[in-house]
């Protein structure tokens, strides 16, 4: 199942690898949701999923609770009239003062497959900033967002500080946590998608928090690029590693492969 956001980061292309690790259990835990590509993609009986961004999660919920009556108010924005850079401006800034939750999540979703390069991006003061993307006809992910209403019904959604997700996690749960990944290398410029930021500090937090957790019994599994810097956060993890093809660049006509891994904390 393709998730219907398009987000950076996305696990889609490389969910089998991270499946194949994933043990077995009776509820899966997400504390960095993004796009939820590895929740559309397994089977758990039950589901937490979970995100910084309170504005993802909102949409998440309102498609949970509304269902083909949030997908047909969606559908309305993606119009020829309203693919233009003065109907996006306009909507952007509609979205930024929006007290209307049902119309702000259907914005959120024009915004995010109208604006630039699918990107989420806020700022200093929390507004919306992302511009306008130019694409001669956005999708309209009519069954993408179907399998997600299907599948929502058996999670839970929350937007929460990744630890107290992972301290809240009990025997049965398994972890997945895709946090923004740290820079590829020492000089390379890094930020995450919401305004917070995720520094080093927050990455050997969450390195603490899932060893501590797999001491708990509850497995936990980690994406993040492999380097130095990840593999002495992990360490005492079970990793695997593998390249991944993506674009490194603001560039786009530049590809390149990067080394990706996953840590697997598999509790005790």
């Amino acid at each position: 199942m393709k998730p219907f956001l398009k987000w950076a980061g996305n696990k889609y292309r490389v969910v089998q690898k991270i499946c194949e690790l994933l043990p077995a259990g009776d509820r899966l835990i997400e504390p960095f949701a993004g796009a939820a590509a590895v929740f559309l993609n397994t089977d758990y009986p039950n589901n937490l999923i979970n995100d910084s961004n309170p504005d993802l999660i909102h949409v998440f919920v309102t498609l949970k609770q509304y269902g083909a009556t949030f997908i047909d108010e969606c559908k309305g924005l993606f119009t020829n009239e309203l693919n233009s850079a003065d109907a996006y401006y306009t909507l952007r800034e509609e979205f930024n003062s929006s007290v209307d939750p049902f119309r702000k999540a259907a914005l959120f979703l024009y915004l995010n497959r109208h604006g630039y390069n699918g990107l989420c991006r806020y700022n200093q003061i929390g507004g919306f900033n992302v511009p306008f993307g130019r694409y001669k006809k956005p999708y309209f992910p009519y069954e993408e967002m179907m399998m997600f209403y299907h599948k929502s019904q058996t999670a839970e959604f929350s937007s929460l500080d990744f630890e107290v997700v992972m301290r809240g996690a009990r025997p049965g749960d398994v972890i997945y946590c895709d946090p923004p990944y740290v820079p590829l290398s020492a000089t390379a410029n890094f930020t995450s998608y919401n305004s917070d930021g995720f520094a080093q500090p927050e990455q050997l937090r969450l390195a603490r928090v899932a060893a501590e957790t797999a001491a708990r019994g509850i497995p936990v599994v980690i994406s993040n690029h492999d380097n130095e810097f990840t593999r002495k956060a992990y360490e005492g993890a079970l990793i695997t590693s593998f390249d991944v093809q993506r674009f490194i660049s603001c560039d786009g006509d530049h590809r390149g492969k990067v080394t990706e891994l996953l840590a697997l904390f598999p509790g005790e």
